[in-house]
């Protein structure tokens, strides 16, 4: 029996897990990725209890968990080192159904990469859908190698998505979230330390330790659009976090000024009417990107793959497929963004008077013991993929 053909754009995250997913499902699958080569890039990612159970409908949730660190106990500081709120690691397990990890994103695109055959990848393969398809024909694709049609496009080709713009162009697109975002691993400082995220007036710094015994280091600040530092990025972030507390002062003086990544934060704060149209999905940063302040955007890049292939068994119609998977992730990314987005505007608060509030309100509310704390990710962490008689992984 012929396989039908699946070709996704984009080769992150939600693009490889889509792709394993949907062969999964009986799809023959091709990955286009614009990019030259898949040299690792980024940084850190952390994977919650969701994303973790996502993975498992693909058979790559505990490799995940044997490769990545458990969150231990930590919480949010100030910067002068000052407690405002400690985590329980143990509690947020039971509360979810797991544990938070760690992992360079590295590690897990290339446990994903090991689940694709030879050759599914094409780099160098920059795509323009055209045309999205319908019910009655195939979509098709322009690549430097000539057209692709197929049964199934999807669009993981990230936040400025081409895809999303051809499919949805009167969309007004992502819009600066108003700060922007440095990220590094370097090796563990000396001295030890314990998980933590750290507040300032219009500045926050993270700290979380890798298994491999290197450390991912964030960092955020507001900024105008598009600044970016006179000397190098690490010098800025010397700048702006120095002088607090430790461990931030060892991390800038071992981090290489090459490898701090600086990137702007936007978001489609605007919802799109839809995750799809025709034959075309959108997922992940495409279809619904976020600030990092839930530290949810590749969580929900996942759960969006799973959710896709769910719905698009072989055989059965791709239009309501695509429809189901439109119902099904679009109402939860929506909140999700906003949500995010009101956190992103607590963290970057930089009026000294809102600031103490805000420190007191945390203090305060975290002295009622870690359910109070937790309850901010009830509905997105407790999240279960649908269940239904998948066949088992292609091999």
């Amino acid at each position: 029996m012929e396989q039908h053909r699946a070709v996704v754009v984009g080769a992150g995250i939600g693009g490889l897990t889509a792709a394993v997913a949907l062969r999964a499902r009986g799809w023959h699958v091709t990955v286009l990725e614009r990019a030259a080569s898949l040299a690792p890039v980024g940084a850190g990612i952390g994977l919650a209890p969701n994303a973790l159970r996502a993975l498992d409908v693909i058979g790559l949730g505990d490799p995940v968990r044997e490769l990545a660190a458990w969150q231990g106990d930590g919480g949010m500081r100030r910067p002068d080192g000052r407690w405002l709120v400690r985590t329980d690691a143990k509690a947020a397990a039971a509360r979810f159904g797991g544990p938070l990890v760690a992992l360079h994103r590295a590690t897990l695109v290339d446990l994903l990469r090991a689940e694709l055959p030879e050759g599914t990848i094409r780099t160098g393969a920059a795509a323009v859908l055209a045309d999205p398809g319908d019910a009655h024909r195939p979509a098709r694709l322009t690549t430097p190698d000539g057209e692709l049609a197929a049964e199934l496009v999807v669009g993981a080709d990230g936040i400025h998505s081409a895809l999303r713009r051809t499919l949805f162009p009167a969309h007004p697109g992502p819009r600066y979230a108003g700060f922007t975002t440095w990220r590094t691993v370097i090796p563990a400082p000396t001295a030890p330390f314990a998980p933590h995220e750290t507040w300032g007036r219009g500045r926050l710094w993270g700290t979380q330790p890798l298994k491999d015994g290197r450390i991912y280091a964030y960092a955020a600040a507001t900024a105008p659009a598009g600044a970016h530092a006179q000397d190098d990025e690490r010098a800025e972030l010397l700048r702006l976090f120095g002088d607090w507390h430790h461990p931030v002062p060892e991390i800038l003086a071992a981090a290489d000024p090459a490898g701090v990544l600086r990137h702007d934060v936007h978001h489609l704060i605007d919802p799109l009417p839809a995750f799809h149209h025709g034959r075309t999905a959108l997922l992940g940063d495409a279809a619904h990107a976020m600030t990092p302040s839930l530290g949810q955007g590749g969580n929900q890049a996942v759960e969006d793959a799973i959710v896709l292939a769910h719905h698009a068994r072989t055989g059965a119609p791709v239009d309501r497929a695509l429809a189901a998977y439109t119902a099904d992730r679009l109402p939860r990314t929506t909140a999700v963004v906003r949500r995010a987005a009101r956190t992103g505007r607590a963290t970057m608060l930089s009026a000294a008077p809102a600031v103490a509030l805000r420190d007191v309100l945390a203090a305060a509310v975290s002295r009622f013991g870690p359910g109070l704390i937790l309850r901010g990710f009830d509905g997105i962490a407790d999240w279960h993929p649908p269940v239904d008689d998948a066949p088992a992984r292609v091999s």
